[in-house]
C-alpha cells in the first residue's frame, strides 16, 4: 500500500487542480491531468499488480505503453495500461492480480486451413 514517495511536485511549479480517485477503496486527491501511474506513485504506491507466474509485485518500468508492468484495472476494465490512461474524478482503480480471465469461446480460431468467405 502507499508508503512515502520518491515522486514530488517541481518546487515552483504553479498547484495543479485535484481530482479524486479510489485506489483498492482508498481515497486518493491526485493531480488532475496526469495519467494513473502517475498519480499512483506520486500518491507513493509500489505494487500495481502481482506478476502471474510468481506473484513477485510489479510497478511502472517504462511509463510509455511498452513493458506491461503498470497493468491495473480501472473502472471495472481489467488488464489497463496505467502509464496511458488520464486519471478523472471518481475514477476506480485496483491492483491486477494472478492472470486475467479470458473467454476462450469468444476467442477462438478457426482450424487451420480453414477458409473464410467475404
Amino acid at each position: 500500500m502507499p508508503t512515502d514517495t520518491l515522486f514530488q511536485p517541481l518546487a515552483g511549479a504553479a498547484p495543479a487542480a485535484t481530482v479524486q480517485i479510489r485506489f483498492n477503496d482508498r481515497p486518493l486527491s491526485v493531480p488532475a491531468g496526469i495519467t494513473v501511474a502517475a498519480a499512483l506513485l506520486l500518491a507513493g504506491v509500489q505494487r500495481f499488480r502481482a506478476s502471474a507466474v510468481s506473484g513477485a509485485p510489479r510497478a511502472p518500468y517504462c511509463m510509455m505503453g511498452v513493458c506491461f508492468e503498470c497493468l491495473v484495472e480501472i473502472d471495472g476494465q481489467p488488464s489497463r495500461q496505467a502509464c496511458l490512461v488520464a486519471v478523472r474524478d471518481g475514477m476506480q482503480v485496483q491492483t491486477h492480480d494472478g492472470v486475467r480471465s479470458f473467454d476462450t469461446a469468444a476467442a477462438a480460431c478457426p482450424p487451420m486451413g480453414a477458409v473464410h468467405e467475404a
